[in-house]
């Protein structure tokens, strides 16, 4: 089966792969050999390439690929996920890979064992290729912030993928992957999938185990995939959700077939339009591709009604209050003593501290620290991380007082398209102001995705953000569904 490679097309789906293995007209190892192919033609940062990903797990993967070519050879059933070539997020602990979070202060850290969301994927199947490029520490919307380069966006290698889940979007929309894992702290997901043109889900906090993650802030920090498809985000949810021992954070509420919620009918569905996020600094283009997206589900049999989230205004300082609190207290266990970078200059235990960090650590993670020690110090506490905390509770209560009237919120993901690399990057506040539309479902907990509903007039991808309630992902997935069907006719 040596000749199959050739005839393995560019942006499969899980279905086709596993279809293809079961039905003997490929097998998994083709498959891994020939998305390897394309990551060495396609991926190379000193050639020009798309720079996705940090690290290959060859080895492991053609293991994988091969334990699923015997189950086929010999007719036994397959798993969900069988022979499906997968990227990893390097915040994600896989064992014999190494863990680098994009920065320098955990180069040639390899970690003992693999995150829960990894070893699901394998145990249904997946074939691990290796780990995906991201922004340090996940800290950033546009994957420039990684101490080993940044991603370029698959749609037009001049502008940002986003981030800080830039490789995870970009592997899959350039066909160097069929589905991916991702982290979403503050839109880390979703924000990708828009600039790249593919579909991102930030599930439920509580819903995805976080063992294995390398923590960024750990009240905000989710796992999930990236696809092609919702079908194919459906499937990978599916083998992700569930409770897990090893993260007192996961939800025990059970785990609804995603999938199968698919095949029911959009009609009579409440869909919420905020007109908070219509406002000023949205690109007209963007704002025509999302309503003509409400228009169709409205055409679709839902009812489509205008809801309010007052407090949507303070979501993006109370984030960045927040996240930076967080951060700020996480990454004090790097500090060269226990495992990645130790300063050689250093002569005395608080001086391999210090330089340690800085020079293991980038600029914006430097940034968050600092800001997040500010606003935790002694008088400064009350004022800014108390409040942010009241304030989070306040536009919490803004989603569920709206889900009390409408089943799921439509609105844009991002307030642009995908922008030039090196255009925000010496200007953190327009960097952050990138997350807008994205972070006030993370401080929530609530569910939300992405999916792509148009282009520019550039050829841009534009994606449009549906939001659910709390372990509401099924009827989120439905409307995500008839939204992309609704692209393809």
């Amino acid at each position: 089966m040596s000749g199959l490679t050739t005839a393995i097309k560019q942006g499969l789906t899980i279905y086709e792969v596993r279809a293809g293995i079961e039905g003997r007209s490929t097998t998994a190892t083709a498959i891994a050999e020939e998305h390897y192919a394309r990551i060495a033609a396609g991926d190379g940062a000193a050639s020009g390439g798309i720079h996705s990903f940090l690290a290959l797990s060859r080895q492991r993967a053609l293991a994988r690929a091969a334990m699923i070519d015997d189950l086929a050879r010999v007719g036994d059933p397959l798993p969900l996920l069988a022979g499906v070539p997968v990227g990893i997020k390097d915040v994600l602990a896989m064992q014999g890979s190494p863990a680098t979070a994009g920065s320098k202060i955990l180069a040639g850290y390899m970690p003992p064992y693999d995150a829960t969301a990894v070893k699901k994927l394998e145990a249904a199947g997946a074939v691990l290729l290796g780990k995906l490029n991201c922004d340090e520490f996940a800290m950033g919307s546009s994957n420039e912030n990684s101490a080993y380069g940044p991603v370029r966006n698959p749609r037009a290698l001049d502008r940002v993928p986003g981030g800080s889940s830039g490789g995870s979007a970009a592997a899959v929309a350039a066909g160097f992957a069929v589905a991916t894992l991702g982290t979403d702290t503050g839109g880390s997901i979703r924000q990708p999938a828009a600039f790249c043109g593919v579909v991102g889900v930030l599930p439920t906090y509580g819903r995805v185990s976080r063992f294995g993650l390398i923590a960024f802030a750990s009240s905000l920090d989710r796992v999930g995939p990236v696809t092609n498809t919702v079908k194919d985000a459906a499937t990978v949810l599916n083998v992700l959700a569930g409770e897990d021992p090893l993260d007192a954070t996961s939800s025990d509420r059970p785990v609804n077939d995603y999938v199968g919620a698919l095949q029911e009918p959009v009609a009579g569905l409440r869909v919420g339009v905020p007109a908070e996020y219509f406002g000023e600094g949205l690109d007209p283009e963007v704002r025509a591709a999302v309503e003509k997206t409400i228009a169709q589900l409205e055409a679709a049999g839902c009812v489509v009604t205008p809801v309010h989230l007052p407090h949507t205004k303070y979501a993006v300082p109370t984030y960045y209050v927040i996240a930076t609190a967080e951060a700020s207290s996480n990454l004090s266990r790097f500090d060269g003593v226990r495992f990645g970078l130790r300063s050689d200059e250093a002569k005395t235990l608080s001086a391999m501290y210090k330089k340690s960090r800085d020079e293991g650590f980038g600029a914006e993670v430097k940034r968050r620290i600092l800001l997040g020690t500010y606003v935790l110090s002694a008088g400064y506490y009350d004022a800014y991380y108390r409040k942010a905390q009241q304030v989070r509770a306040l536009i919490t209560r803004d989603f569920l007082e709206a889900f009390a009237k409408v089943d799921v919120i439509v609105g844009p993901m991002t307030p642009t398209a995908a922008f030039k690399i090196g255009e925000k990057a010496d200007d953190p506040m327009a960097m952050y102001l990138a997350d807008i539309y994205s972070v006030a479902a993370s401080l929530a907990g609530i569910c939300g995705m992405s999916v792509p509903c148009g282009t520019t007039g550039d050829g841009l991808p534009i994606g449009v953000q549906i939001m659910g309630r709390h372990f509401d992902e099924a009827t989120m997935l439905r409307v995500g569904a008839a939204v992309e069907a609704a692209q393809a006719r």
